[in-house]
């Protein structure tokens, strides 16, 4: 029998349910683990926030009883294991807007104070439903508009677990750091211009974007920033996100986008030895307008082509005919529309104005920005990113001969490995100047809002790694509704190359 509340660093979400359903360890026993483990880690890091401890143990307790009740049935557990394959498993919700009953959100933000709600979510009931333990909140830059997580009301910034000095990324950066450093194996994330891919590339873990549409996004919400945002989690291993995903896929009703049918790739793809055939994938080692990156990231984009080329796979040098610019430009004018639709109505509900110190600068001016943007100019935004979207699927699928084109796109995260801590704080009062700047984020991550403008799955993977330890991802963008078929790719590298046994130096203990 392992001993009580632990489990081993190296175990990701599923190995931790099978412990709990073969009686190694009790969902409570698991859950008073992670709770124990903040207590000891998360003050170097500064991952986690609004604990719902009580909760959550009260759930692990009815957990434990029902676990106790299915092995008095000759299938219980078979149904158990089939039916909630994440049984007791500890996770952490991020602090944006997720509803969930008894976890309230700051949103990263001094403005919002707390916010409850009476429901779930129905992803979120559907995270209950698969046997996840919701115990707290992980940390958000304000409103999720940062590649870098140290919004000032968590009191300090959210560091990474492989080098404290260095961001753990955002916006889902509590999520990353906390699974990063094995608090939990598994995070709950959302991502509207890479903010699952970025805290995934800096801490070494699996970030899968899901095709739009794919997860819902209600019932108190039918879409976030016009379509460019989608949820899903971080995470130790590739199987994982995809069960994660499984569990979770198909639209909610009245949802405005629906995503092609879900193919289940558990077993099957996914499964050692599965075959996939040739794959035709485009290599991206520059900028999409063909100026160099970092040169340990263009390598360990190259090296990642080598590899699929050991698997069998053909790759191509290639870019689809899309530049940074043109696509972020639109991007930003949809993501501050977002931002100040937001905060217009909280102000508006709680009935009075936003005070001098309720915003950090750069969302105030992105508010102020949103806000000075007209109707027409919102709806010329989200109809420049439709076209632009249409231009980069003949990149995947040339109109009328679905035999053309490639089939996946491997490229970098981002253009430079991890920043310091501080290089995005969001003290710019300039927002436009903080993305699209000379020194802007533009530079840093020009890669990631491809995916989110055309909607296509793309999934980031540690496959590389600084001179200094750092972790570098490399990410594959797959045709709209191929998730099962990124995945499984996904997981032929990690097979090839495994990385959850390479542990960070601030690990829970």
């Amino acid at each position: 029998m392992m001993s009580s509340l632990s489990w081993p660093v190296g175990t990701d979400a599923l190995a931790l349910a099978d412990l709990i359903l073969r009686g190694e360890l009790s969902a409570h026993e698991a859950l008073e683990c992670a709770i124990g483990r903040v207590a000891r880690t998360d003050p170097s890091i500064n991952a986690l926030c609004n604990p719902a401890h009580e909760q959550a143990r009260s759930q692990a307790f009815t957990l434990d009883a029902e676990l106790a009740r299915a092995r008095r049935s000759s299938d219980g557990l078979v149904r158990l294991r089939r039916e909630r394959p994440f049984f007791g498993v500890p996770m952490p919700l991020k602090d944006l807007a997720t509803a969930a009953r008894g976890l309230p959100s700051t949103m990263g933000s001094r403005l919002f104070g707390r916010l409850d709600w009476s429901l779930d979510s129905a992803l979120v009931a559907r995270y209950r439903r698969a046997g996840f333990v919701l115990f707290a909140r992980s940390t958000s830059p304000e409103m999720g508009i940062s590649p870098a997580t140290e919004a000032r009301a968590y009191g300090g910034p959210t560091r990474n677990p492989w080098n404290t000095a260095f961001s753990a990324g955002g916006s889902s950066g509590g999520a990353a750091a906390a699974v990063a450093a094995r608090i939990v194996p598994i995070a709950h994330a959302s991502d509207g211009a890479g903010s699952i891919r970025i805290p995934a590339a800096c801490c070494g873990l699996v970030g899968l974007k899901p095709t739009r549409g794919l997860v819902p996004s209600g019932p108190l919400s039918g879409e976030g920033w016009g379509g460019l945002a989608t949820e899903h989690v971080v995470a130790l291993s590739v199987r994982d996100s995809a069960m994660a995903l499984h569990l979770s896929a198909g639209s909610d009703p009245g949802a405005p986008y629906s995503a092609p049918a879900w193919h289940d790739p558990m077993p099957g793809v996914l499964a050692p030895g599965a075959t996939l055939g040739q794959l035709r994938v485009a290599l991206i080692d520059s900028t999409l307008e063909g100026t160099p990156v970092h040169p340990e990231v263009a390598e360990a984009v190259r090296a990642a082509g080598h590899l699929l080329e050991s698997l069998g796979h053909t790759v191509t040098p290639a870019r689809p005919a899309v530049r940074t610019r043109e696509m972020l430009e639109p991007l930003v004018r949809v993501v501050a529309s977002g931002t100040a639709m937001a905060i217009d109505g909280h102000l508006a509900r709680r009935g009075r104005g936003l005070a001098e110190d309720e915003l950090e600068p750069t969302t105030r001016s992105a508010w102020e920005y949103g806000r000075s943007l007209s109707a027409p100019q919102y709806l010329s935004a989200l109809s420049t990113l439709h076209a632009l979207s249409r231009r980069v699927a003949e990149f995947f699928t040339p109109a009328g001969d679905a035999q053309a084109g490639y089939d996946l796109l491997l490229c970098p995260v981002l253009a430079e490995p991890p920043a310091l801590v501080g290089r995005w704080a969001m003290n710019n009062p300039d927002f436009l100047d903080y993305r699209l700047g000379a020194n802007g984020i533009m530079g840093y991550s020009p890669f990631c809002p491809l995916a989110n403008m055309t909607g296509q799955p793309a999934i980031s993977l540690p496959l590389g790694v600084t001179a200094t330890g750092l972790p570098i991802g490399v990410q594959l963008v797959g045709r709209f509704g191929e998730d099962a078929r990124v995945l499984a790719l996904a997981a032929q590298l990690e097979a090839a190359q495994p990385w959850i046994r390479r542990l960070p130096p601030v690990v829970a203990s």
